[in-house]
């Protein structure tokens, strides 16, 4: 069992207590990191010698907020995955969050084993969205306001391949036995993908994809 090292970033002192307790009853996560706020959370990873493997982070919060606090550790700590767990989850926050490169967006009212189970998926596939996230990202691409890029970069159909299945939120071992390759080819192929599109991140990368309508979302994961 893989063992998963999470960041706690919260300015209310009983939740971050709580969640912690929680997240420690898991044979196979611990919570390694606490932080009051944006400025607080940036410090303790410079300081680090063990980043975390995903940081649950809130928005609201004093001295830096969680927007801020997350453009700088894409910047900075681009292996740390950031999961959102806010209050406000309206389709401008969860957009702006996903844009910036966060790997997943919760309410902060989410039952603990949602929690869990959205570590997981996160440490396994770089990303995990919810039915809600989803739905916002749909209207997003329907939406005439949300700009498209200029799509003039050459897939393969290997790489087509690959990015569909990646938006359906296979793993790269998942991927690898669909396709009859090894994973470390799978992980060549996602890393050109990326620097193909200019995506930071695998979140980002699948948030392009389908607003730029270059999969179909027709998944069984969705």
């Amino acid at each position: 069992m893989t063992h998963i090292s999470i960041a706690i970033a919260d300015d209310e002192s009983l939740f971050r207590k709580g969640m912690k307790m929680i997240l420690n009853s898991y044979d196979n996560l611990t919570v390694n990191i606490e932080a009051e706020d944006g400025e607080d959370i940036v410090q303790q990873l410079e300081a680090t010698d063990s980043l975390p493997d995903v940081l649950l982070l809130d928005l609201k919060m004093p001295k830096m907020n969680g927007i801020e606090a997350a453009k700088i550790i894409r910047a900075n700590f681009p292996t740390v995955k950031i999961i959102v767990l806010s209050t406000h989850f309206s389709r401008a926050f969860v957009t702006n969050m996903l844009e910036i490169g966060a790997s997943s967006y919760l309410p902060k009212n989410s039952e603990p084993e949602e929690v869990a189970v959205t570590i997981e998926a996160v440490f396994d596939k770089g990303f995990h969205y919810n039915n809600e996230v989803m739905e916002i990202i749909r209207e997003n691409m329907m939406s005439k306001n949300i700009p498209r890029a200029s799509f003039n970069v050459e897939l393969t159909s290997r790489e087509k391949e690959i990015l569909q299945l990646i938006c359906e939120q296979y793993t790269t071992p998942e991927i690898a036995k669909k396709l009859f390759i090894s994973p470390r080819t799978v992980d060549g192929h996602r890393n050109n993908l990326l620097a193909k599109l200019d995506c930071k991140n695998i979140a980002g990368l699948v948030v392009f994809a389908m607003q730029n309508e270059i999969v179909k979302i027709t998944g069984p994961n969705f």
